[in-house]
């Protein structure tokens, strides 16, 4: 007799199926968000990718924006934990184009 009822589960580790563990996601306008770019080498073997942190909005969104940063960088990147990184140092050129939609976004770190 299989149950859908969890008799277990490690804390923290919500599942696609069950949004009771996801954490709503407040989604402020860009003119109310303070943006941070910095670039970033840690944990990357010495590759440098530009880190753009300090959203608070939706999944899509971040995807909507990063797709616009990759083509005016013409470079890779990835959304990770309302994180984007874009490959490469493009720190000018990211905030140039957060602050043209409305961000508030600076350089950060050296």
């Amino acid at each position: 007799m299989p149950s859908d009822k969890i008799a277990w589960q490690e804390f923290g580790t919500g599942t696609p199926e069950n949004p009771t563990f996801e954490r709503p996601v407040q989604e402020l306008p860009p003119n109310q968000q303070q943006i941070r770019v910095q670039a970033s080498r840690k944990g990357r073997g010495g590759k440098t990718v530009t880190v753009i942190s300090g959203f608070q909005a939706k999944p899509e969104t971040l995807a909507a924006l990063l797709k616009t940063l990759k083509t005016q960088c013409g470079a890779g990147g990835t959304v990770k934990d309302l994180e984007i990184e874009i490959q490469g140092d493009h720190r000018e050129k990211i905030v140039q184009v957060l602050v043209k939609q409305g961000y508030k976004a600076k350089v950060s770190g050296g």
